[in-house]
């Protein structure tokens, strides 16, 4: 009897950890991608890149701890999600926290050309032979693996969100709109990224097909972190 009264808060705090997890990471995004990176790095314009960054050190510097914020986030949001999740299906659950974590790992490899991007920008006096076109160049580099590595890393994310959205369609735990907009999301992320990693020829038109597709992985997203905060585990359903 004492298991069956301890469940459902067992499931609430699983539900509300990963609903935590979820927003701190949507808050650190949008300053380290959205601000930071928005604001320092100019497409196309190594010299002026390089400037903006060499100028704003201390706010390339938060950014990158932002990064390392969301990779610990998406950490904690795979294990939650599973013990959240593997009452209702176990493989499913283990499979959808394994791909998060595949994807939390491409994400810390990705984070390494930032801190190569660190070193290069704010020490400029160690690498006396390199000129300050070729250190333009490395950092446009490494700023385009950064991306690259990202967005591989994105595809299997996208596979996480699938294996999400069909466990909550399946067993009612969210509200079918929810579940719906889950895989919308998950088709979006596959799709896109899969264009840009490996047909960048056509990047011109993924970047239309994102800027269409991006309302449902915004509203997927989103919608779900909310449900977990305010609503998950507090109701359990069972087919």
């Amino acid at each position: 009897m004492k298991n069956l009264i301890n469940k459902p808060l067992i499931q609430r705090k699983y539900a509300l950890t990963a609903g935590i997890a979820l927003m701190v990471m949507a808050i650190a995004a949008v300053f380290s991608y959205g601000i930071v990176l928005g604001r320092l790095v100019i497409d196309g314009d190594a010299i002026a890149t390089l400037d903006n960054i060499q100028s704003s050190i201390i706010l390339f510097k938060a950014g990158i701890m932002g990064w390392f914020i969301i990779l610990i986030s998406d950490i904690v949001v795979s294990l939650s999600l599973y013990k959240f999740l593997k009452t209702f299906n176990k493989r499913l659950a283990l499979l959808g926290a394994g791909l998060r974590l595949i994807y939390a790992g491409i994400l810390g490899i990705s984070i390494l050309n930032l801190l190569f991007v660190m070193i290069l920008t704010n020490n400029l006096e160690y690498f006396p032979t390199i000129t300050i076109y070729q250190i333009q160049s490395l950092v446009m580099l490494f700023l385009n693996a950064f991306h690259i590595v990202w967005s591989i890393g994105l595809i299997f994310f996208g596979g996480h969100l699938m294996v999400i959205g069909y466990v909550t369609l399946t067993s009612s735990i969210l509200p079918k709109t929810i579940s719906i907009l889950l895989l919308l999301a998950s088709i979006s992320y596959i799709i896109i990224h899969s264009n840009y990693t490996f047909f960048p020829n056509i990047n011109e038109i993924t970047i239309i097909l994102e800027s269409i597709l991006s309302i449902p992985m915004f509203l997927g997203e989103l919608s779900f972190a909310i449900w977990l905060l305010f609503k998950g585990g507090k109701i359990a359903k069972r087919l």
